[in-house]
């Protein structure tokens, strides 16, 4: 069913594309009712339009808080227009139909991204009355055309042009798109309220999301998949990265280049990440970022064939030369030299991401992850180390200032590893890295036979507490000389004497990073 659209409400705080859509319905001879702003410009710009006020026979009152909130606004949106009691009561209160409703709403979301905001001017850019049309309007979509994003202007204009007035799918389609935007809206309103008061777990909870892009596929290609983006998203990551080269990103191209850059992102020196299925296979820090990524390939470039590639040092010319002697499915950094793009962007496929921001900002956001029926939401894990740093060495035995530093690396590193995480390192540098076994000791061997490098002289990292003493035992035999690990076994002693034994230094975290 084909609705004639005689009269339109447009109110719009983004004018951008107004005066075109203006032109086009008065081409076609619909009256146009505005408000505040809205109307001023169009005035200016020589429509002859109808002013809320004198459109309801009542004024603005309050600052502009109270002018759509009234009956003949509301009546003229939902009455259904062949119900004869409706049409009774319409001509009895003197109310006229309105057809097209155009709203975008108080910019809220964009007041509150200043760090200088205040609470009043967030709750002074909280709408109202916009939300309020846009719903009354999507719910009566039967008759009536609710706009709210402007690059539907065009649609409704030519269907009108087409068609004499815009089409059932079409108003259906758009009601579906308006439901959804106050939805938006509404759950960025309740997470700023939430987070004023420090509330990560309310009673209800609406996330809300933007999609970014369709993807090709999911983890496999029968599977269908989206990527959506945060609109608080500010942290340095997949999500706000700036694509220079290379075929579109995957959906596992962008679960893993989230994995090395959380990692990379722990690091203040030059540091590279190597990832694999969203694991690290090799992990290093050095004076430079060339020799950073020479190191982290060394531990194991069998894996790193096809890898994701994360750094927090511009590539430069030296860089992209060691970078394109092997196949990398993507290379993401702060930065990328032009003599680096010259070589790099020889590589028909591989992706250049440009990762702009301050590696050292971490948002608070909740880790959300998806069970059948439900949703679990937990705090992030930004920390590594207790806020006091207060480890424990709970052997006779110290490590050295050598031996601490890399026990420090190689916990940082275990923190990204899927659980069972062992971590083997030396030098700032992986040597081993064993991830997501069923059992810690098999993760202690797994990342013994992954070394390229000798192990002895190398510390040991692992996830989580060790049950038993034999991953310690396992660990000695390759030559293992400190390890640490948050400890909180019923076995702690056992396994404290078996590094006692082997003449091996032990530190206590206290904190685990279980990672699933």
């Amino acid at each position: 069913m084909v609705i004639k659209p005689k009269r339109a409400l447009l109110s719009l705080s983004d004018k951008d594309g107004l005066i075109e859509f203006a032109e086009g319905l008065d081409r076609c001879g619909i009256e146009i009712v505005s408000t505040g702003g809205t109307a001023k410009l169009l005035k200016e710009k020589g429509f002859n339009i109808i002013e809320i006020s004198d459109f309801t026979g009542f004024p603005e009152i309050l600052d502009g808080r109270v002018k759509t909130l009234n009956p003949k606004v509301h009546a003229g949106i939902l009455n259904i227009r062949e119900n004869e009691e409706h049409r009774q009561t319409m001509e009895k209160h003197g109310f006229v139909d309105i057809d097209i409703v155009a709203v975008n709403l108080y910019p809220f979301e964009k007041t509150i991204s200043s760090v200088s905001v205040t609470t009043n001017q967030a709750i002074e850019n909280i709408d109202i009355g916009g939300p309020t049309m846009i719903r009354s309007a999507a719910k009566n979509f039967k008759y009536v055309t609710v706009v709210v994003d402007k690059q539907d202007y065009a649609v409704i204009l030519d269907e009108i042009n087409t068609d004499g007035g815009v089409k059932f799918e079409t108003r259906m389609n758009l009601a579906r798109k308006a439901f959804t935007h106050t939805v938006m809206y509404d759950s960025i309103i309740s997470g700023y309220f939430n987070d004023l008061m420090g509330i990560n777990f309310p009673e209800e909870i609406a996330l809300p999301m933007r999609k970014k892009q369709d993807l090709r596929y999911g983890e496999n290609p029968h599977q269908k998949a989206s990527f959506y983006s945060s609109p608080a998203a500010s942290e340095p990551g997949a999500t706000n990265a700036h694509q220079l080269h290379g075929k579109e990103l995957s959906f596992n191209n962008i679960i893993d280049t989230n994995a090395a850059l959380e990692l990379v992102q722990e690091f203040d020196t030059p540091a590279c990440v190597i990832v694999k299925h969203t694991n690290p296979c090799g992990v290093a820090l050095a004076d430079d970022i060339v020799e950073a990524y020479k190191n982290a390939l060394e531990c194991d470039p069998l894996s790193a064939f096809g890898g994701i590639v994360g750094l927090n040092r511009e590539v430069d010319k030296e860089l992209a030369e060691n970078l394109s002697e092997i196949f990398l499915e993507v290379i993401a950094a702060p930065s990328f030299s032009e003599d680096a793009l010259d070589i790099l962007t020889k590589k028909k496929n591989i992706r250049l991401l440009e990762i702009k921001g301050d590696f050292s900002v971490k948002n608070k956001e909740l880790d959300i992850k998806k069970v059948v029926g439900g949703y679990l939401l937990q705090e992030k894990d930004l920390q590594t180390l207790p806020d006091d740093r207060d480890l424990k060495i709970v052997t006779e035995k110290k490590p050295t200032g050598d031996e601490y530093s890399d026990l420090i690396f190689a916990w940082t590193v275990a923190k990204h590893v899927k659980s069972n995480a062992i971590v083997y390192a030396k030098n700032n540098r992986t040597v081993g890295v064993g991830a997501g076994q069923m059992s810690r000791v098999d993760s202690s061997k797994i990342a013994a036979e992954k070394a390229r490098n000798p192990l002895e002289g190398s510390v040991m990292a692992s996830d989580a507490f060790f049950p038993f003493r034999d991953s310690i035992d396992e660990a000695a035999e390759k030559g293992i000389k400190a390890v640490i690990q948050p400890g909180g076994s019923i076995r702690d002693e056992e396994v404290i004497k078996a590094a006692d034994e082997h003449g091996m230094a032990m530190v206590f975290t206290g904190m685990r990073h279980f990672k699933h």
